[in-house]
């Protein structure tokens, strides 16, 4: 499982820290593909054989999709809503832990009963929607890479070490497709043209906008809020457009929504308006 750490965090030196803030990064490497090939080429360790994640057989190799700008804005809009989707649930409920959601939600998806104490967590957790977003983010990256969705795990196995070799054989030639070019590559990420004139007119138009919060408390506080000032129940995108971050932040405003619904902080109008609970 992979999250995002604050900068105040020293990870132990049995975490594997990538460090890239980028939530595209971490909605490709949380997505059934990569967690696909991630066992098949780590190594396994312990009594109970479990898999371990080892940076130079599951993270050098493997090769990121070619992904469109506009491919990219929608996994990293994902990946930003799971990282912070999960954090709320486990802060909102102590007894939550990153393992139980996710062994709760395996036992869903193969349609395994419940029991008593699963149930509760299927509840605090609401399993459903993280299992809502993972779909939804399995499906970007498949599209991302051009690949039918719902492939077998043996098919994007051979898909990945296929590719794995074209870009082996595109980077003897020279072509590199850097992940961090900013960093990894300063002077190739330099050349790129920067619009300065559209950048202007998009800071202008947002200046008087709040910013939306990175963390999940005070996103709540902050759609809490905003919901108050409204006279009329109002969809999730027409709240997301009273922050800076705008259109890109509904699918985490609409999550944030149903979530207040659903312990009473909200109340929904045929499940597409949202306004403030009496």
């Amino acid at each position: 499982m992979f999250q995002f750490l604050g900068a105040d965090v020293a990870p132990d030196n049995m975490l594997v820290c990538i460090a890239n803030e980028d939530a595209y990064g971490l909605g490709v490497l949380s997505s059934h593909i990569h967690t696909t090939w991630a066992p098949r080429a780590g190594g396994w360790l312990g009594v109970g054989n479990d898999p371990r994640y080892n940076k130079t057989r599951c993270f050098d190799p493997f090769p990121f999709p070619a992904a469109s700008d506009e491919q990219k804005a929608h996994i990293r809009t994902l990946g930003e809503r799971l990282d912070a989707f999960r954090k709320e649930r486990l802060a909102a409920h102590k007894a939550l832990t990153m393992t139980k959601l996710y062994n709760v939600l395996e036992k869903e998806r193969q349609g395994a009963a419940l029991s008593d104490k699963e149930k509760a967590i299927h509840e605090m957790g609401l399993i459903s929607v993280l299992k809502q977003i993972h779909d939804e983010l399995d499906a970007a990256v498949a599209d991302a890479y051009g690949w039918p969705r719902g492939l077998s795990d043996e098919q994007i196995l051979e898909k990945l070490v296929a590719l794995n070799k074209e870009r082996a054989a595109e980077e003897r030639k020279g072509l590199v497709r850097w992940l961090r070019p900013e960093f990894q590559a300063p002077k190739e990420a330099a050349r790129k043209p920067v619009q300065v004139e559209a950048e202007l007119v998009a800071a202008a138009d947002t200046a008087a906008k709040p910013t939306f919060p990175r963390e999940a408390p005070e996103q709540i506080a902050a759609v809490r809020s905003m919901l108050a000032g409204e006279g009329k129940p109002v969809r999730a995108g027409e709240l997301a457009r009273r922050f800076k971050q705008g259109k890109r932040i509904e699918p985490r405003v609409l999550d944030l929504l149903q979530i207040m619904a659903a312990i009473g902080q909200a109340q929904t109008e045929n499940g597409s308006r949202y306004f403030a609970a009496r």
